[in-house]
């Protein structure tokens, strides 16, 4: 399959997106970029959803929808974030033959604006060389990276593909089927203050059970199919005062709904546990008075479903259409079980069948993020073979 990319189109592309600064919550230029370029392709629409209200972005999720001149063929879509993760203002991309770096102060921002380059310039192809297809969709989220707030605040309705793919996977020519759903958990421990110098005794540490509910957990991987984590923890006022109170957050993953249960309730449990197994310090008394009784350390646990798990079948449309493509192309693509969440978690639990589709990131959500062309235009053949399919 002889396929017209424009290498060095593509590669000035993905500098200048790269090159807009879009951290979470600050899409707007990005979504200006997409609208002026796909109204320039002949978008038949170019729509920005009401979902700032909800996610807090300056911008909405942008829906386009590229019109075809096949009508045997029903409409499909292709998904992007448009923000990165931080650091991500300032990005300057440095080139070095065909790989693509920052400078080494900011991430690159291949994550996600490969996917979003490749998109342009698979529509650049088909108008240029008037290659017949059917209709295409395309779907570019804000606030991905924080959550997937885009995507949850998207308003089903307004999408008329049947299937799709999202954009966004490190490696190359691979084709993630599933991935796992998350719990996110905020765990707030309260104990008692007291002077650490004066009055120790008269004080629970609230740090102190926090890491004795932490060690007796299992955390990292649990099984096969699930893993745990505590990522984040902040309190106390000062180092002479006893903390009273300390928030610590983390997750659960599992593939599984009943093991992301148990694990979740186990977590729970632990906590539980330990602070109502913790000894109280004696009552305060003054002279002449009876002893007044301390507090009790108590715990507030939050459990929210971060985002759904996903799974394929391997005779779905949208994995047998991707396959056929890379069979055109005379690849044979990797399907794979994913540990990590996206936007086709979320897609796929609209009824919006998703598979996610590598576009050769690397080192992602580091300064050290990388890209190498060659893996770019592999992608933008993969869009184009899933499109002409």
């Amino acid at each position: 399959m002889n396929i017209p990319i424009n290498l060095e189109r593509l590669a000035r592309t993905f500098v200048q997106l790269c090159e807009i600064d879009s951290p979470s919550r600050s899409e707007r230029e990005v979504s200006d970029y997409l609208t002026r370029t796909f109204h320039d392709l002949g978008a038949a629409s170019i729509v920005e959803d009401t979902s700032a209200e909800q996610t807090g972005s300056d911008c909405g999720n942008l829906i386009i929808s590229i019109p075809g001149n096949r009508p045997d063929q029903e409409t499909i879509f292709f998904a992007c974030h448009m923000d990165t993760v931080e650091p991500g203002y300032g990005v300057e991309v440095r080139r070095d033959g065909d790989i693509f770096t920052s400078w080494g102060d900011t991430v690159l921002g291949s994550d996600d604006k490969s996917g979003i380059a490749a998109i342009i310039e698979l529509i650049r192809v088909l108008k240029e060389k008037k290659i017949d297809h059917g209709p295409i969709e395309l779907l570019f989220t804000t606030c991905e990276e924080i959550g997937l707030l885009g995507a949850k605040a998207l308003d089903r309705a307004r999408m008329t593909a049947s299937f799709g793919y999202a954009l966004d996977s490190t490696g190359i020519d691979q084709v993630i089927t599933g991935a796992p759903a998350a719990n996110k958990l905020k765990v707030e421990v309260h104990g008692i203050a007291a002077h650490a110098g004066l009055h120790p005794e008269q004080g629970i540490s609230a740090l102190c059970m926090a890491a004795s509910a932490i060690a007796d957990l299992r955390l990292g991987r649990l099984d096969e199919e699930s893993t745990a984590n505590f990522g984040i923890i902040h309190g106390g006022v000062a180092t002479n005062i006893i903390p009273d109170h300390i928030t610590i957050e983390g997750e659960v993953r599992s593939h599984s709904l009943q093991k992301l249960t148990a694990y979740t309730e186990e977590i729970k449990r632990t906590f539980q546990q330990v602070i109502e197994c913790w000894p109280l310090p004696p009552g305060k008394q003054d002279e002449g008075e009876t002893p007044a009784l301390a507090p009790a350390p108590s715990v507030e646990i939050n459990v929210q479903l971060e985002y759904p798990a996903m799974r394929l079948k391997l005779n779905d449309q949208v994995l047998a259409r991707v396959k056929q493509a890379g069979m055109n192309l005379g690849r044979n693509l990797e399907f794979q079980i994913a540990g990590g969440g996206s936007d086709a978690n979320i897609l796929n639990s609209f009824g919006l069948p998703t598979a996610i589709i590598a576009t050769g990131m690397d080192k992602v959500h580091t300064t050290n993020e990388c890209l190498d062309l060659k893996d770019l235009v592999r992608l933008t053949e993969l869009l184009f073979a899933i499109v002409v399919a």
